[in-house]
């Protein structure tokens, strides 16, 4: 009997996805829920998994084409059995003897990686680099490779002569079509620019009270919750009382309207190999410290592998985006339409400063916060950092909802 396998469900407002990659053949034996394909919307990257155990009978949409939800992707025939090739048998005596020669260590590595398919992005980083498939070792599900793996090969010296030798002969320009998810960040960037009346007002803040405080109940936290405490949840809880205070921040604007949001969606900006995506804290400020850093962990780590769902990058109210993790001493971050505001971390670097009439070193970050004027005047944007850089030297403030 044949199965149609279709188009799965991609999520509120996406309406078509791009085919990525075929990782099986017509003719190729399929399992239940053995992932067939990958899609690229321009939100987040989904898979096609077989809804029957069979033989992959026909592929409909070829890899490059742009489908429609619930569109035709391929015909699986149940129960039946791929047809061994006429080669198949001699290929089986050669990995015999392949494997025969081959010590325990080298056949170790090579097995159970048949049946995980590698990341398109990261399958071309091994070519360009001129890497073999042992020579990176995968942290996708399953094993999978994805492309900051293959950097950490290439960083590490696994790449060789042969590399460079690849790299000396390859072309000195290549044309590579933008991924659906880029076109859509460069898009609603632009869209940012052109559509908002974009402000970035900045302050620093002393983090010296909030790194005692991790240090003195990091061993605790992690024994009872089960996760670090990182400096990411008490950003949170900063711009949750701060949002209370200023609404406007916390509004979008829809026609002649200001909506005024009762709840904190926040949204944590996560680099991924592919590009910027932005999963959602929902209702934030009925969080925990303990609820936003498992949180957090658990999307970076699907963010990592490509496993994010629109529907937990929907909703949100605000955005923190964290550039200091890459070293970033100061910056302008863009709004993340229709949100009215985003918060800009910075990286922590120790300064003389006045405390008291003395010079001391202390830990200094910069922050960022870029508003749309139409809706946030600038005593407001000014109130809220203020808010924020008050919260985050004096952690107290945040127990007592000062």
């Amino acid at each position: 009997m044949s199965t149609e396998v279709r188009v799965p469900t991609l999520g509120e407002s996406v309406t078509e996805a791009t085919i990525a990659t075929w990782f099986k053949k017509a003719g190729d034996t399929v399992a239940v829920d053995e992932m067939l394909c990958e899609l690229e919307t321009d939100k987040v990257t989904v898979e096609a998994p077989s809804p029957v155990a069979g033989v992959l009978k026909e592929i409909i949409a070829a890899e490059g084409e742009t489908v429609e939800a619930n569109a035709l992707l391929a015909i699986v025939e149940e129960g039946a059995t791929g047809a061994p090739s006429a080669e198949a048998p001699k290929a089986e005596a050669a990995e015999k003897r392949e494997a025969a020669h081959t010590t325990p260590k080298e056949r170790a590595m090579g097995e159970g990686r048949s049946d995980v398919e590698d990341a398109p992005s990261a399958k071309k980083a091994m070519a360009e680099a001129g890497l073999s498939r042992n020579q990176v070792s995968g942290t996708g599900r399953d094993g999978r490779v994805m492309k900051e793996d293959v950097a950490k090969a290439v960083s590490s010296g696994a790449s060789a002569a042969p590399a460079a030798a690849v790299a000396s002969q390859g072309p000195r320009e290549e044309r590579v079509k933008m991924t659906r998810l880029r076109q859509t960040i460069a898009r609603r960037l632009k869209e940012a620019q052109d559509n908002a009346a974009m402000l970035t007002t900045f302050n620093e803040v002393d983090m010296g009270a909030i790194m005692e405080l991790r240090s003195e109940y990091k061993d605790l936290f992690l024994k009872k919750h089960g996760t670090k405490l990182g400096f990411m949840s008490f950003f949170v809880k900063a711009c949750t009382h701060a949002l209370n205070e200023i609404p406007e921040v916390n509004a979008e604007i829809d026609g002649t309207d200001v909506v005024y949001k009762n709840y904190c969606n926040v949204g944590v900006a996560v680099g991924t190999p592919n590009g910027l995506v932005v999963p959602v804290l929902r209702d934030a400020q009925a969080m925990g410290f303990a609820e936003i850093e498992k949180t957090i962990a658990a999307y970076g780590a699907k963010a990592r592998d490509g496993k994010l769902t629109i529907a937990e990058m929907q909703g949100g109210t605000f955005t923190i985006s964290n550039g200091g993790v890459y070293g970033s001493l100061m910056s302008t971050p863009i709004l993340n339409p229709p949100q009215s505001g985003i918060l800009g971390m910075h990286k922590i670097q120790d300064r003389p400063m006045v405390v008291n009439g003395q010079i001391e070193v202390r830990p200094m970050m910069y922050l960022a916060l870029s508003y749309d004027h139409r809706i946030v005047d600038g005593q407001g944007a000014v109130t809220f950092l203020v808010r924020i850089k008050e919260a985050l030297e004096d952690p107290r403030r945040l127990l007592m909802d000062l």
